[in-house]
């Protein structure tokens, strides 16, 4: 996956779970770990996680 190929509010997969993208940096995606279906925020009580390039190769977008 690329840094360009999600927008703010997407959800991705890696390392078998699905993320959602909160941020986009010039090299980075920070995301929060999706924990229900539906989720208020932001902002979101949950921790944000930075994916940097090299993380996000091991990524796959879409929730499939």
């Amino acid at each position: 996956m690329q840094r360009t190929d999600v927008k703010i509010g997407d959800v991705f997969r890696c390392n078998g779970k699905r993320w959602k993208v909160t941020d986009i940096g010039t090299r980075t995606v920070i995301a929060i770990p999706v924990k229900q279906d539906w989720m208020e925020g932001p902002p979101y009580t949950q921790a944000e996680i930075v994916f940097d390039e090299d993380d996000l190769m091991a990524c796959k977008t879409g929730e499939g």
